[in-house]
């Protein structure tokens, strides 16, 4: 069971910088895009300020607010999608942590408006699940959380169309953790889909397998791939057809014997 426990301030601040500077470092955001969030109280977030690289952030630019909206400590203005980390934090009351940026791959899916839910790999599965697409909203404006609402108690990771991605955790790291998954799954999920030109997917059982996997974790959300039924049963012969079909083969051996006129 997953013990709720807070960030101090300090710890939250220079966990941010920390993180920021990764996310900018991985490539998942340029200039001064992406936001990062921690919650350091039932009703109170540090959250980083707008107009910022991710990259070159120091301890005392952080902003501290209320779930409300209502900035509490901070000589800088948060910035505006901040909204979206506050809905996260108002609707799920295990989220401790909030990221978003713009990972590349996984930005060119929310771009599509396509999924990422093929089960090709056991780690995407436990980690992510699925990961649907929010409806296009503008930035800044509560457009943004609204879309992604309906998408939060059965998740901790969506692609924004045309936008970007959002992922939450339990604390910083975790959150973090997942926006990297994602990056590493949309990539895997382009090289084998479109210049490879072939994805054996996880079967029903596998991921059910998977699934438990993830439960026995303490991980709730994520929601499940969904897996072809028909696949399944055509990777699992029918016993009796099995057993059919090997009866065929030994009285077809034991007649062919017979007309040679040799022994059984």
């Amino acid at each position: 069971m997953y013990q709720k426990k807070y960030y101090s301030d300090f710890e939250a601040k220079k966990l941010i910088c920390d993180i920021g500077k990764r996310v900018y470092q991985k490539n998942f955001v340029a200039a001064n895009d992406g936001n990062i969030s921690v919650r350091v109280g039932p009703d109170t977030i540090w959250t980083t300020p707008t107009g910022v690289s991710k990259g070159f952030m120091t301890p005392d630019m952080m902003v501290k607010m209320n779930l409300d909206g209502k900035v509490l400590a901070g000589n800088r203005k948060p910035s505006s999608e901040v909204k979206m980390h506050l809905r996260v934090y108002r609707e799920s009351e295990e989220t401790n942590a909030v990221v978003h940026a713009h990972p590349p791959v996984a930005t060119s899916y929310a771009i599509a408006g396509i999924n990422l839910e093929k089960p090709v790999s056991p780690e995407a599965v436990v980690l992510l699940g699925r990961i649907p697409v929010a409806p296009y909203a503008t930035p800044g404006t509560e457009e943004v959380p609204d879309s992604i609402t309906p998408l939060i108690k059965d998740h901790h990771a969506v692609l924004l169309a045309n936008h970007g991605a959002l992922t939450w955790g339990r604390d910083l790291i975790e959150a973090y953790y997942r926006m990297e998954s994602l990056e590493h799954y949309a990539l895997m999920l382009t090289y084998s889909t479109n210049i490879l030109n072939k994805a054996n997917e996880l079967n029903c059982n596998q991921i059910s397998d998977l699934i438990d996997i993830r439960n026995n974790m303490g991980i709730k959300t994520g929601g499940v791939p969904p897996c072809d039924i028909t696949q399944q049963q055509k990777q699992e012969p029918n016993k009796e057809e099995v057993i059919q079909e090997i009866v065929e083969k030994v009285t077809s051996r034991v007649i062919e014997q017979l007309q040679k006129g040799g022994a059984l």
